[in-house]
């Protein structure tokens, strides 16, 4: 009886240890495969550009920027995926976006066949890849010039509405007296759509650059002094309390009590002004601007050139990320004791 138990206990732990093994096997195989699909979907996507025939309506461009595309990022993505079996945070990152790489590939080879194959859309609305990405690498160093002038347009603004927005959100939090002056002017010009402020600002400031500036610090303003003050009200009381027991002067509670406590306010006022510095950016170059990618979108579509327009906005869309992801790299070495608290 007893050797009866022993062995189901045995058999039991046999099947268990099995099926942790296959268990792992197929959680292996299936990483693999979800590694291997971006692979799969460029080799797809390439047969399909190269065997599907032209519909002949899209304008032939002077190289095959697309193949190039494809290739580039198939090579890059085989280095990476050589890597990750030597590396286990590439291994680990390639498994969990291996499918969302793929779905953009796939995406890319149906919109290439409704634009280029098959002609679906109207031509001269929706280009095909092959002319959009051409744009991307003959233009480039007038790109350039045009990402360099609306950098230096954002920084300059942003700069400036993050410092005004900063100083009065922390008025607006420990002054009582700057509160009773500045809490009107704030609820009443805060919640105005900056775009509302283009007709007024281009015929107030002596040039479209300067009156851009000024849009673009309003957009940051407003957020950033909202967010800033409202992180201060939130401070415990008790924490100020303590600090004047102890002796602490008022600085002391702005800098090392409020302000700290505050931070992660501060830094969400700072992407909401940074999400509408980016509109702000586009209108003011759409409006009033000689240069900037925004002018470029709005010149290249009164042109009626497509292909510009997309280009455009894939080059907005790359520095919106950047920054974004920049800010958020910094959020988490400044926040380091509540990374993965604040969810934005």
């Amino acid at each position: 009886m007893v050797i009866g138990v022993s062995e189901s206990k045995t058999l039991e732990n046999k099947r268990y240890q099995i099926n942790i093994k296959s268990w792992k096997l197929s959680k292996n195989m299936i990483n693999q495969i979800k590694k291997i699909l971006p692979i799969l979907a460029v080799a797809i996507t390439l047969i399909c550009h190269l065997f599907i025939e032209d519909s002949g309506q899209q304008k032939k461009t002077s190289q095959p920027y697309f193949t190039y595309f494809l290739i580039t990022v198939l090579v890059i993505y085989a280095v990476l995926y050589i890597i990750s079996f030597f590396n286990k945070k590439i291994d680990k990152k390639i498994i969990y976006k291996g499918g969302f790489y793929a779905g953009v590939i796939f995406f890319l080879n149906i919109l290439n066949i409704i634009t280029l194959k098959y002609a679906f859309l109207p031509k001269l609305f929706f280009p095909s890849l092959d002319r959009v990405l051409g744009t991307l690498v003959e233009d480039r160093i007038f790109l350039l010039e045009c990402i360099v002038y609306s950098l230096k347009l954002l920084f300059k603004g942003f700069v400036c509405g993050g410092i005004v927005g900063f100083i009065t959100g922390i008025l607006l939090g420990f002054s009582k007296t700057a509160g009773y002056w500045l809490n009107p002017v704030t609820r009443i010009l805060g919640p105005i759509p900056t775009t509302a402020w283009v007709p007024l600002a281009l015929s107030t400031f002596p040039t479209s650059y300067s009156a851009s500036v000024f849009l673009i610090a309003f957009a940051v303003w407003f957020p950033t002094a909202l967010m800033t003050s409202s992180g201060i009200h939130n401070t415990s009381n008790a924490y100020f309390e303590v600090s004047r027991t102890l002796g602490a002067s008022t600085l002391y509670q702005v800098f090392k009590v409020g302000i700290p406590n505050a931070m992660p306010n501060i830094f969400l006022g700072i992407f909401y002004g940074t999400c509408s510095s980016f509109i702000t950016l586009m209108t003011a170059e759409m409006v009033g601007s000689s240069c900037g990618i925004g002018w470029y979108i709005n010149w290249q579509k009164q042109m009626m050139v497509y292909p510009g327009v997309y280009a455009g906005l894939i080059i907005i869309a790359v520095i919106c990320t950047t920054i974004l992801t920049l800010l958020f790299k910094v959020r988490d070495r400044i926040l380091v004791w509540q990374k993965g608290v604040i969810k934005w």
